[in-house]
C-alpha cells in the first residue's frame, strides 16, 4: 500500500494522507496535491536516458520518456524521493541533483518538483523496475531534442522542463 501526504497550493503539508489505488488520484480532495517527482537523466558524457512506460502504467502506457519518477511516500522530501524514484526505477544513483522547477497541475492534483540528475554510471548498468520499464536508450542532445519535438513526447513533462529545453536548444 502506498501512502501519500497530501499539500495545499502552497506546498505545505496539511497533515492529510491519500491511499494510492490503480488511477484513483483524480479522487484526492480539491485543492489538495500529492508529491511528484521527476528527473531527466544527463549523462556526464553528454546523452540523456530515455525510459519506455509498461503498458500497464495508468498514465502514458507505452510512450517513451525522458525522465524517471514518481509520487513521493508519506514523511519523504522532494530530495530524498527523487533518489529513491531514480534508483527504483533505473538502478542509477545520481551524482548530482539540480531543481529544475516546481510546478502544479490540477487534473493529477500533482505538485511536480523537476529535477535535473547527473551521472557518470556505467551507461549498461540500467536496471529497469517491473511494472514501470520495459526498455531505454541514451540519445544525444539532438536525439534529446528530436524527442521532446515528436508527437510521442510526453507534453506535460515538456512543460515542466520548458525552460530546460531552451537552454539546450541555445547550445
Amino acid at each position: 500500500m502506498e501512502v501519500w501526504d497530501l499539500y495545499d497550493r502552497d506546498g505545505n503539508r496539511t497533515g492529510e494522507t491519500f491511499v494510492r489505488g490503480f488511477g484513483n488520484f483524480k479522487n484526492i480532495p480539491e485543492g489538495r496535491y500529492h508529491l511528484v517527482v521527476d528527473l531527466l537523466v544527463l549523462h556526464s558524457d553528454g546523452t540523456y536516458l530515455l525510459t519506455k512506460r509498461s503498458d500497464i502504467k495508468d498514465v502514458y502506457p507505452g510512450y517513451w520518456e525522458a525522465s524517471a519518477g514518481g509520487s513521493a511516500l508519506s514523511g519523504e522530501e522532494p530530495p530524498e524521493a527523487a533518489h529513491r524514484e531514480l534508483l527504483e526505477e533505473t538502478g542509477l544513483t545520481p551524482d548530482s541533483l539540480e531543481l529544475v522547477g516546481i510546478s502544479y497541475k490540477d487534473s493529477s492534483h500533482g505538485m511536480y518538483y523537476s529535477y535535473l540528475a547527473k551521472v557518470s554510471c556505467d551507461k549498461d548498468s540500467v536496471i529497469l523496475q517491473e511494472g514501470e520499464t520495459t526498455d531505454y536508450k541514451w540519445v544525444d542532445r539532438s536525439g534529446f531534442l528530436a524527442y521532446v519535438d515528436s508527437d510521442d513526447a510526453m507534453t506535460a513533462h515538456n512543460q515542466r522542463y520548458e525552460q530546460y529545453i531552451d537552454s539546450v536548444r541555445a547550445g
